[in-house]
């Protein structure tokens, strides 16, 4: 459904990406992995149409995304929940969820998609008239993810959703997450809780320095020594 090949992107002169190649299928959980500075937030909004790929080809579902502007991107079914969330706080969490929802294609399934997101969410029923600033980060974090969600999306785009969470409530977003990608989204997951991404994605990739360096089945990933050592604090000891 999604293909990168080659992608390389930069800030300035700065590099960001480096010959990036990922690709997801339909409804396929993909995480990607790796240091801070690896450029996955980078990776994530050049996917999101928000930063412009400076080489390499980029296409979903056949469709070059290459020369789109961004809100294009969203049209082809791709909805980005940005690190920090980035709600409009000052608004309540109806408000919120409607400006999901402005995509042609999503307008007439409005209602639809609202009585989806909160059966998915159940804390957000009983908040829909407060303003956005005044909830818990874990409930902000489900608005978010719910106003994505009523843009009708092929491709779910998360990036750090753990961020700033409790342990307790990382956990719940996690099977949240899982419970979306069963209804059938595609969901690439970018996000520096490394064991619990690979727990929950059947793909992975490993960014370092802007370049992919390691991919394949999550667990294999897992089980594997140097990603152990790296990105789960552990030495294995033979």
């Amino acid at each position: 459904m999604l293909d990168l090949r080659g992608v390389g992107a930069h800030y300035g002169a700065a590099p960001a990406l480096a010959d990036v190649t990922l690709s997801i299928g339909e409804g396929e959980l993909v995480c990607v992995v790796g240091p801070n500075g690896a450029g996955k937030t980078t990776l994530v909004n050049v996917i999101a149409g928000m930063h412009r790929a400076a080489a390499g080809a980029l296409s979903i579902g056949g469709v070059d995304l290459t020369t789109l502007p961004a809100h294009r991107f969203c049209e082809h079914g791709i909805a980005l929940v940005p690190e920090g969330r980035r709600l409009f706080g000052g608004m309540t969490v109806r408000e919120n969820l409607v400006l999901g929802s402005y995509r042609r294609g999503a307008r007439s399934e409005r209602q639809a998609a609202h009585e989806r997101v909160c059966s998915l969410f159940p804390p957000l029923v009983e908040n829909m008239d407060r303003r956005a600033d005044t909830l818990s980060g874990g409930q902000q974090q489900m608005v978010a993810i719910a106003r994505a969600l009523m843009a009708k999306p092929r491709l779910l785009l998360l990036d750090e959703p753990s961020l700033g969470l409790a342990p307790a409530i990382v956990a719940q977003m996690f099977r949240l997450i899982r419970a979306i990608n069963d209804e059938g989204v595609a969901i690439l997951l970018v996000e520096q809780n490394v064991a619990m991404a690979l727990d929950v994605a059947r793909r992975a990739y490993v960014l370092e320095q802007g370049r992919v360096v390691a991919e394949g089945a999550a667990q294999a990933l897992r089980a594997d020594p140097r990603i152990r050592r790296a990105y789960l604090g552990l030495d294995d000891v033979a």
